[in-house]
This record gives C-alpha cells, sequence and structure tokens, in this order.
C-alpha cells in the first residue's frame, strides 16, 4: 500500500499534474484501491470544511497585508536604512539584503515575496559596487526563506491548521531559530568576504549622520510585526485576528504615506484572490487524501512497519529529514508540506517528537528546499528578477547558505530547547 502510494505520487509529479489535482487523484486512486466505502461522498463536506475553517483564513489575510507592503514603496526606504548601519561589514550590502529579509520578511509572511521585494531593490547594486554576483543573488535567495520561519508565516498556519497545533506557540517557536539562522546567513558572508576580499566588492564608506535620520523607516515593517505577534502574545487576539488587525496597521501606513489608491487596492486584491485561491486548492486536495490516509489505514501502517524494524526516534528522524531533502529537489515547499504532512506529523508524534517543534523543523527543512536545485523556487524567482546570466549562478550563489540551513537543522536536533524554550517560557 505504501509503495503503491509512493509510485502513484511519483508518477503524477513526472506528469506536471497541478498539485491541488495530483492530490486528489492519489486519493482517489488509493480510495479505489483500498478503501471497502467509496469516500468521494464526502469531496463536498471537505471543501466546505477546509474553506470555512477560522484558522485559515488567517492565510488570505497575511496574503493581504504583504501584498499592501508590497505596494507603498517601504521596502527601498527599509533597505536604505540598513545598508547604513550593516553595509560596513566585509561583504557591505551582502549583510543588507539577509537582514533586509528578515525583517520585511517577517510581516510579510512570504518567503516568495519576501525575495521578490528585497531582490528588486538589491539587485542594481551589484554592478554598482562590483560585488561577487552569485553571492550577492545567493544572499537574497537564502534571505527570502527567513519570510516562513520569523513569524507570522503562511506555512505555520497551515501546518497548524493540519496537525491541530497551537499556531501562538508556532509562532513563538519560530523567532529564536529565525534570529540564529538570520546571523549564520550574516556570518557565511563574512566567512566569504574575508577568504575572497575581493567578493566583497568596493567599501562603502558609511556616514552615521546620515543613518539616523533613516531609522524611522524601519518602523512600518518592525511595527506591523509587533502589533501582530502582540495581538496574539497577549491574548488581544487569535492568529487569525491578529491577521486581520496587520491589514489595518498596513492601511494605515499607506494612507499615511499617501499611496493608497484605488488602483493599488485593485491590485493589491486580484493578486491575494490569485494565491489565496491557489493556497487553498492544494489543502482542498491535501485534506482528501488524509481522510482517504486515515480510512485505508496507510499511517497506521508505516507506525506498524517502523516497529517490526525495531526504529529508534533518532532513525525515524534521520529518515523524515532525508525524505524532505530529497523530495525538495524536485517539488515546490508548499505542496511538499501539505501532501506529507498526514503521514510525517503521527509517525513523529509516535516515536515522542513534540508537534511544535517538528514544525519549526519542517519549515527549515522547506526552506533548505527553496534554494536546492534543481527546482528551488527561490532560485527561480531571483534568476527571473535579475533577467540575464544563468540559473547556475543562482545555485552557486545559494549553496554555502544550504550548508547554513543544515547546520541550524542539526542544531535544533541536538538542542531543541532552541526551539521550545520560549512556547515554555511563555506557556
Amino acid at each position: 500500500m505504501t509503495l503503491v502510494a509512493i509510485l502513484v505520487l511519483l508518477l503524477i509529479l513526472v506528469l506536471a499534474v497541478p498539485v491541488a489535482a495530483g492530490l486528489g487523484w492519489l486519493g482517489l486512486v488509493l480510495n479505489q484501491l483500498y478503501s471497502p466505502i467509496s469516500l468521494i461522498v464526502t469531496t463536498g463536506e471537505v471543501t466546505w470544511s477546509t474553506t470555512t475553517s477560522f484558522i485559515l483564513v488567517a492565510v488570505p489575510f497575511y496574503v493581504l497585508m504583504g501584498e499592501i507592503m508590497l505596494r507603498t514603496g517601504m521596502a527601498e526606504r527599509m533597505y536604505a536604512a540598513i545598508a547604513q548601519w550593516v553595509s560596513w561589514l566585509p561583504g557591505g550590502l551582502m549583510h543588507s539584503n539577509v537582514v533586509a529579509c528578515a525583517v520585511w520578511g517577517a510581516p510579510s509572511g512570504s518567503s516568495v515575496a519576501t525575495a521578490v521585494t528585497v531582490g528588486t531593490v538589491a539587485i542594481g547594486e551589484i554592478k554598482k559596487h562590483n560585488y561577487n554576483e552569485p553571492l550577492f543573488l545567493g544572499t537574497i535567495a537564502a534571505g527570502g526563506t527567513l519570510g516562513i520561519l520569523i513569524p507570522p508565516s503562511i506555512n505555520m498556519v497551515v501546518y497548524g491548521a493540519m496537525t491541530d497545533t497551537s499556531i501562538p506557540k508556532l509562532y513563538l517557536a519560530g523567532f529564536i531559530p529565525g534570529f540564529i539562522l538570520t546571523v549564520f546567513f550574516s556570518l557565511t558572508v563574512l566567512i566569504a568576504c574575508i577568504w575572497k576580499p575581493h567578493w566583497g566588492g568596493e567599501k562603502i564608506h558609511v556616514n552615521w549622520r546620515e543613518g539616523i535620520p533613516l531609522l524611522p523607516d524601519l518602523l512600518p515593517p518592525l511595527g506591523l510585526l509587533m502589533i501582530v505577534i502582540g495581538a496574539i502574545f497577549f491574548g488581544i487576539a487569535t492568529a487569525t485576528e491578529s491577521a486581520a488587525v496587520g491589514i489595518v496597521g498596513a492601511l494605515a501606513i499607506t494612507a499615511w504615506r499617501r499611496r493608497l489608491t484605488l488602483i493599488m487596492l485593485r491590485d493589491v486584491c486580484e493578486a491575494t484572490v490569485r494565491t489565496t485561491a491557489m493556497v487553498v486548492a492544494i489543502l482542498v486536495g491535501a485534506f482528501f487524501l488524509n481522510i482517504v490516509i486515515q480510512a485505508i489505514g496507510l499511517t497506521q501502517q508505516l507506525s506498524r512497519l517502523i516497529t517490526a524494524y525495531q526504529l529508534t526516534p533518532v532513525q525515524v528522524l534521520t529518515a523524515v529529514i532525508f525524505l524532505y531533502l530529497i523530495l525538495g529537489t524536485f517539488m515546490e515547499e508548499l505542496s511538499m508540506m501539505i501532501s506529507t504532512i498526514p503521514i510525517t506529523t503521527p509517525l513523529m508524534v509516535q516515536a515522542g517528537f513534540d508537534s511544535v517543534w517538528y514544525g519549526i523543523l519542517i519549515v527549515l527543512l522547506i526552506q533548505t528546499a527553496m534554494i536546492s536545485p534543481p527546482f528551488g523556487i527561490n532560485l527561480f524567482v531571483i534568476h527571473g528578477i535579475r533577467g540575464r546570466g544563468t540559473l547556475s549562478d543562482v545555485e552557486k550563489g545559494a549553496a554555502p547558505f544550504v550548508l547554513s540551513l543544515l547546520l541550524m537543522i542539526l542544531l535544533i536536533c541536538i538542542y531543541p530547547e532552541i526551539v521550545m524554550w520560549l512556547p515554555r517560557i511563555v506557556g
């Protein structure tokens, strides 16, 4: 049964079937082959319950907030402010790329949106300051992945909804790993530019007096982050309600900047509808597949397989990590996450791992997948923004940051308290 499920899934991926339809097809095939009753009749209820879930309302809200921020000019001002304070380091503006991605990615909640925003602003600086182009592009591709680790995160909302895990705890769990990973990325640039000084381009002379007046430009994205997370932390709002509060905050900033127009709102709403429709379609297919998997006992079969081979928790963890690293080379990140969570999460929980900790591990694995060749989505995004050269340039530049991510994964496996300390302290 397990082998058939894997073979059908691989066949669907090879045929390039849209992921939402592919998950549904896999559910139908498994239902016809192994289920004693037809589960097709549950499709209507699955669709209704998925699209009316209060938790999942947060998805379009966070997408909408990110789209509003994207179109208000906040990114350019934020990047200029950060550049004044970190570009004196060896590597110059490459450190600005990493920090800007961390600051912008937090309230936007999307890796692709973060990479696009910072990449659009930063790529023009490569030739101006003679940076090593692959490494510079790699900082944006890798930095963009911080958007799904530093809360709020759309991927965490989806994981929480699918596994019935506390989203506020997931948000708290992502803070410390997100900060450490940002430091790791910056250290990667530092080490590379100390090893090869010419990669760091021309020395940028920083005028600290000019930097101080630019600091207020950091307040909008940081303020939105504090509003969204603070509302959850102090019990004022749920994760979904805080996303709505974030939208109000983003609109208020947009109005204050005099960028609030009907055309901007139309573009924002269109982009939000497209992104949300894609996510929800995938979720409907995944939830139907989840029901079929539970009904035919696939998860229980895998559990018995682990028991039969007497796999230790460490061996189960290692197998799951390798599974995601392999899938990440040819699957899109959200699709990979949604299609595998119903299978891997019960196994990990049964092996004794906390579901909150496992949620952060999955996000880190997805981050690795997003910059892993040949199909890491952020690689394509950055290559598309550059508009010249070859994809291999971006792949080469992202390779050192893959190693940083693998080091971070190893770190939380050895020291789980890195993830669990903040949720445990806050309660």
